[in-house]
């Protein structure tokens, strides 16, 4: 399948299907949720359905609380931060055959924009000038150190695969075979850290309860929404990106490219939401040593069998 560039107006769309995308997230995580008492009646399910939708107006609602000398600018960016990450990601991410951005490195953009949010998650919990949002900025970078580095091995192995960078070229180059294939451990500690930059499930200590929230803790009205729609933003955008790199992007029969991409995205994404609810949260020191005792030798090994294969092809 050639992927082409699309033109800037395409810009508008691919944002509003990465929100349909995160808002679906929310939708399906509402629904995993363990019902209260009684929570297993059909108002109470419908309730559920409509819960994210009806946090966004509470939150649209909501007078925003401020704290003692806070760097409001600093607060201002991390808040945006996440949200503008995603959309930043998602502009190289093929649907079908189209792509915002069809840039000849997208494989390091998405990297460079996913460390950008090291900086950025941090500033969430700097900016307010309060302890718990500063506890969670700081798990962020510790946790952060122990995902990067398995994650630019896991975005090598493809590109290796490929001869590019340029991820319309990756899709290209799964006709007949897509990469999850021959590449499973790169797969694996790909989705592992796109969990961990969206700060889900094993990786959610940033805004764990123990910190009364962490980078959460002190956010109110639209800067909590902005927070939380990064949030389920960042793995849509993850998920597309695994879609192209792994599972051969808008191919498959019967439905048109365009479809095949979104389906195969919701797929993984609905499959982080369901894990996010069934693995405990890890520490960051824990996180770290997992990082580069385990993921690191394994995605490394992965690429050397990548590469090996290459050179054999000549």
């Amino acid at each position: 399948m050639t992927v082409n560039g699309a033109p800037v107006w395409a810009v508008v769309p691919a944002a509003a299907v990465l929100l349909a995308m995160a808002l679906a997230a929310a939708v399906l995580d509402a629904l995993l949720d363990t019902p209260a008492a009684g929570g297993g009646t059909a108002a109470a399910h419908g309730r559920r359905w409509s819960r994210p939708l009806a946090e966004a107006a509470r939150l649209m609602r909501q007078r925003g609380r401020t704290t003692v000398a806070p760097d409001r600018l600093l607060w201002r960016i991390g808040t945006a931060g996440p949200l503008v990450a995603a959309l930043l990601m998602a502009a190289v991410v093929p649907v079908g055959g189209t792509v915002v951005a069809d840039l000849p490195v997208g494989i390091v953009w998405f990297n460079a924009v996913d460390v950008t949010l090291w900086a950025v998650v941090w500033l969430a919990g700097w900016g307010p000038n309060s302890v718990y949002p500063l506890v969670g900025g700081y798990r962020f970078v510790a946790q952060a150190l122990g995902y990067e580095l398995p994650l630019m091995f896991a975005l090598t192995a493809p590109a290796v695969a490929a001869r590019s960078l340029n991820v319309g070229e990756v899709v290209q180059a799964q006709r007949g075979l897509w990469f999850v294939v021959w590449m499973p451990v790169a797969f694996v500690v790909f989705l592992g850290a796109v969990a961990a930059f969206g700060m889900w499930g094993p990786f959610s200590s940033p805004v764990g309860r123990d910190a009364a929230g962490g980078v959460l803790a002190e956010a109110s009205g639209v800067d909590r929404l902005l927070l939380l729609a990064g949030r389920y933003a960042l793995p849509a955008a993850g998920s597309g990106m695994a879609v192209a790199l792994f599972l051969g992007g808008g191919a498959g029969p019967w439905l048109p490219g365009w479809l095949w991409s979104l389906v195969k995205t919701l797929a993984v994404l609905a499959v982080l939401v369901v894990l996010r609810r069934r693995l405990p949260v890890l520490s960051p020191e824990r996180i770290v040593r997992i990082g580069w005792l385990v993921a690191l030798p394994a995605v490394l090994l992965q690429v050397l069998a990548v590469s090996a294969v290459m050179v054999a092809k000549g």
